[in-house]
C-alpha cells in the first residue's frame, strides 16, 4: 500500500490500477491482401527464372534473300533471344541443316528465321523442264527478276513472214516460273525458267528466231 503525508501526518493514498494493453485485432482484409502480395511475388520470381532459362541462341536474317535461293552462311546471323521458344525460331545449332534449304518466301534482314520460311521442295515442279532464254533488256519486264516470279512468254510476230507471203503470227502465250537469272558481259540477260514439258519445243524454236517477249504476271 502507498503511504502519503499531509502536514506530516501519514495517510493512506489510493493505488493506481494497472494499465491493460488492448490486443490489436488483425483485419481479415489485410491478411488476405498480404497473402495475395506474397503469391504474386512468388509468381513474378518464377516468371523471371523461366525467362532466363528460355533465353537461347537462334538464327536471324542478316541480308535479303530471294525466294528459291539456297541459304548461305553470310545470309544468317546468330542472336540471343529471351523467351524465343514461343516464336518457334530456328536454333543456331541447326545452321548446317539450314544451309541445305532454300527460302520459301522472301527473307527480310533483322527478322528471326522460322521453319515456315524454309523449303527443300524444288522450284522445278513435276511435268516441267528448265530452259534458258537469252533476251534483250527491252524484252525483260523488270531490271531484276526473282526466283519464283510468275511470267508469261509471248511470241512476237515473224518479221520475215510478209516477204515469204505467209502470216506473221505471234501472240501465243506460255506460262513459266523464274528459277534464276544471270547477266553475262553481253547485251543479253539470261533467264532460267521452269516450263511445261509440252511447251518446251515451241518456246525453244521461238527463242531461236528471237521471237519471245516476257511479261511479269506475279512477283514472288
Amino acid at each position: 500500500m502507498s503511504v502519503a503525508t499531509r502536514n506530516g501526518t501519514p495517510m493512506e493514498a489510493p493505488v493506481a490500477p494497472p494499465r491493460v494493453v488492448r490486443q490489436r485485432r488483425i483485419r481479415p482484409g489485410l491478411l488476405g491482401l498480404a497473402v495475395l502480395l506474397i503469391a504474386l511475388g512468388g509468381l513474378g520470381a518464377a516468371f523471371a527464372v523461366t525467362s532466363v532459362r528460355s533465353t537461347g541462341s537462334y538464327l536471324a536474317v542478316a541480308r535479303p534473300v530471294e525466294v528459291g535461293r539456297q541459304l548461305s552462311a553470310d545470309d544468317l546471323v546468330t542472336v540471343r533471344v529471351s523467351g524465343g521458344q514461343g516464336l518457334q525460331p530456328v536454333p543456331s545449332r541447326r545452321l548446317k541443316e539450314v544451309l541445305e534449304l532454300r527460302a520459301a518466301v522472301r527473307l527480310t534482314p533483322g527478322t528471326l528465321l522460322t521453319e515456315s520460311q524454309l523449303t527443300d521442295a524444288p522450284l522445278l515442279g513435276p511435268g516441267q523442264q528448265q530452259i534458258a532464254l537469252g533476251l534483250k533488256p527491252s524484252r525483260v519486264p523488270a531490271r531484276t527478276l526473282h526466283p519464283g516470279d510468275k511470267v508469261l512468254l509471248i511470241s512476237t510476230p515473224d518479221t520475215n513472214a510478209n516477204a515469204d507471203g505467209g502470216a506473221r503470227g505471234g501472240g501465243t502465250r506460255f506460262e513459266a516460273t523464274v528459277i534464276d537469272t544471270a547477266a553475262p558481259e553481253s547485251d543479253e540477260m539470261v533467264v532460267y525458267l521452269a516450263l511445261a514439258v509440252r511447251d518446251v519445243p515451241a518456246v525453244v524454236a521461238l527463242a531461236a528466231d528471237d521471237r519471245i517477249a516476257l511479261v511479269l504476271t506475279e512477283a514472288a
